[in-house]
């Protein structure tokens, strides 16, 4: 479990493809400090498990499933990622309870700069449509964030000037995908609605 909240701005070092997954190496001085395998560390909002840990770097293995699911597949070496240790017990929930778990891959339809912070519009797969409600929350590349619009086929997230300095969002332009991971709470709410609707 994790609460969204990037710790640091880590480093591809190289995507090692092979047969049906891959090994992948990240460099994150932070996260890498009291890391050990076993671990989960999320990476760009995806929950992966380490292998082993370098010095400053960790690596991990993702499965087909996890490259073809989110967009950790079309990483490069140098790509920056948020990075984030697990919360534990004693950890302060300052953004929503992330699982890691993504739900989808979006696009940033478009980026309105404002003075101190930035308006940006994202793609909203159908299927993730009703589990996504203004004032709600949503993590985007692993970044716990509020949902300031929503309509059919897209939402909109403000970005505070520490989210664009601190993680991959304040480089993101129109036509980057993005990892998307919605409440986990809506999601058990929608299925407890399904199960009484079915029953009636």
């Amino acid at each position: 479990m994790f609460t969204g909240i990037i710790e640091e701005l880590g480093e591809v070092g190289v995507l090692d493809r092979h047969g049906d997954g891959g090994v992948l190496t990240v460099r994150g001085p932070l996260v890498a400090t009291d890391a050990k395998h076993g671990d989960s560390i999320a990476v760009d909002g995806v929950c992966l498990t380490v292998v082993t840990v370098d010095r400053d770097r960790f690596t991990v293995d993702v499965m087909k499933e996890t490259l073809d699911r989110s967009s950790l597949g079309g990483l490069r070496p140098g790509d920056p990622v948020n990075l984030e240790r697990a919360a534990t017990l004693a950890t302060r929930l300052g953004g929503h309870l992330v699982q890691g778990h993504v739900d989808g891959v979006a696009t940033v339809l478009a980026r309105t700069p404002g003075e101190r912070w930035d308006t940006v519009r994202i793609s909203l797969p159908g299927d993730l449509h009703r589990y996504v409600v203004e004032k709600g929350s949503i993590a985007v590349d692993g970044v716990s964030l509020t949902v300031t619009g929503v309509a059919s086929g897209w939402f909109e997230v403000g970005l505070i000037p520490t989210t664009l300095q601190l993680t991959t969002l304040g480089r993101r332009t129109v036509g980057d995908p993005v990892n998307l991971e919605v409440d986990v709470i809506a999601k058990y709410v929608a299925k407890q609605v399904q199960v009484s609707e079915a029953r009636r």
